[in-house]
């Protein structure tokens, strides 16, 4: 078969698409993965839900001060009565007692007095160990809540990852497969030319046809699904999930190297974890729980208080009138008060039980996440590499036979089966580098440290390689 005499080349690279997509960006502002792990940590809905209850644990901490600090009252009142040991009484605390009050007659029946009654109270509690006992339950919760603050917040950063690169792995195969279906339209238009010049068969140019028809689904499919990530995206940093001008990542995911010089650092590869939050959590949790026991049975306790107090009694306002002061100790023991103690001393127990149980498969997810997140990460890199060489062997043998099919040695069919080959190599590429990304985040988190560390590859520099500049065309010369 001759040569065509006219040349259909198309070469349309990931750096070019990017750039384009990078240009349209500017119309607003772009976000990095730092700026969404900075919102994340203000704005998450889990950080937030997080944060409140931290909060309301914290607040807690302060009920059971009620009996260890001192308190202070304050008391006022008005009283009119015609009782008789009401009026005398009221009449002696005024100081305003005389013979004539002593006459029969009117200590049975005495007119009716008006007093105004207030006093200052000063109570200090000295021993309730049921108090001291479950302050220090509400301490260990707090910390724990703490705790469980600072891993929902790691944990979040891993999903603002997820999601970040999730959507810019969509823009990049919306990108990726906009390159294939231009090169597939570059297949049907060359194809109906060599019809025209009875150099193939029509069919060729009705398969190149169908190709491009099923490249343009998939395409509309992955702009599509690039709309919907960046939504997910906006609710993991707490919004609403409305597209704002903001709302647009990096058009393309790190390059292989940068991925590989990011990711082998130490505080990914370490095998030994560092203490984790949910570990901490765990273990306050467990100590809270054990003190929340004692202080249940400390119930049975004798408990010991003290008081001051300063009373005024007054015809005319209040805090008139003579000075009256009594101080005093009180102790006071409640050995049975109809099993309530028997309860709460089952149910704390039982709560120990739980936070034992809690605390150890803890330790033991811990350990078992630490080991897999190394597999995990082992196999993702293993991976790209495979993903790498496959880009690059893809485009060659696409390129040769599109040279075959030109000069007659390759039917249309090996054509389209070579650009959908390079099509999902670059694809697979992608797919791969997001996911080793994902395993480096998740394997951060495992090992207690911060996964928003790889906030690094922001710092993405293009360097030529086949990860970044993987061609999808054709290229057919004379």
């Amino acid at each position: 078969m001759a040569k065509m005499h006219s040349s259909i080349a198309i070469r349309v690279t990931f750096a070019f698409l990017a750039s384009a997509s990078l240009s349209a960006a500017r119309a607003g502002a772009q976000i990095s993965l730092g700026d969404a792990l900075r919102e994340a940590d203000r704005s998450s809905y889990g950080n937030r839900i997080a944060r409140g209850s931290a909060d309301v644990q914290s607040a807690q901490t302060l009920s059971p001060l009620k009996g260890i600090l001192p308190s202070v009252r304050f008391e006022g009142g008005y009283l009119r009565t015609t009782d008789p040991i009401g009026v005398f009484g009221a009449t002696l605390r005024q100081r305003a007692v005389s013979p004539a009050n002593f006459e029969p007659q009117r200590l049975n029946y005495p007119p009716a007095i008006g007093n105004y009654q207030s006093a200052i109270v000063l109570e200090q509690p000295l021993f309730n160990a049921d108090a001291w006992n479950g302050r220090t339950a509400a301490i260990r919760s707090a910390r724990a809540s703490l705790a469980r603050q600072d891993w929902t917040g790691l944990t979040i950063r891993v999903e603002v990852v997820r999601a970040y690169y999730g959507a810019v792995l969509a823009m990049e195969r919306s990108a990726t497969l906009q390159a294939s279906a231009n090169a597939a339209h570059a297949h049907v238009r060359q194809a109906e030319a060599m019809v025209r010049q009875g150099l193939v068969t029509k069919s060729d140019a009705l398969l190149a046809a169908v190709r491009a028809g099923d490249i343009d689904a998939q395409l509309a499919e992955a702009r599509g699904n690039a709309t919907t990530a960046l939504r997910q995206l906006a609710v993991a940093l707490g919004r609403d999930g409305t597209l704002s001008r903001d709302m647009t990542a990096t058009a393309h995911l790190p390059t292989t190297n940068r991925i590989r010089a990011v990711i082998t650092a130490a505080d990914t590869m370490e095998t030994v974890p560092a203490p984790r939050a949910d570990l901490r959590a765990a273990s306050e949790g467990l100590a809270a729980a054990r003190a929340d026991e004692r202080r249940a049975r400390s119930a049975y306790l004798p408990r010991l208080n003290s008081f001051a107090r300063y009373d005024w009694n007054s015809p005319d306002r209040l805090y008139g009138g003579d000075r009256n002061w009594t101080v005093g100790i009180l102790a006071s023991w409640s050995p049975f008060t109809g099993a309530s103690e028997i309860g709460d001393i089952r149910a704390a127990t039982g709560r120990v039980k739980i936070a034992e149980a809690q605390a150890a498969a803890a330790r033991a997810t811990a350990h078992l996440e630490v080991e897999q997140t190394r597999t995990v990460l082992m196999v993702a890199l293993t991976r790209l590499e495979i993903a790498e060489r496959a880009v690059a062997q893809s485009a060659e043998a696409h390129r040769i036979v599109g040279r075959k099919y030109e000069g007659g040695l390759a039917t249309v069919t090996e054509l389209l089966d070579a650009q959908a080959a390079e099509t999902q190599s670059a694809l697979a590429l992608s797919q791969a580098r997001w996911s080793t990304i994902i395993a480096a985040a998740e394997r951060r988190l495992a090992l207690g440290g911060d996964p928003g560390s790889l906030q690094a590859l922001d710092d993405v520099v293009p360097d030529g390689s086949a990860s970044q500049q993987t061609s999808i065309g054709s290229d057919h010369n004379d």
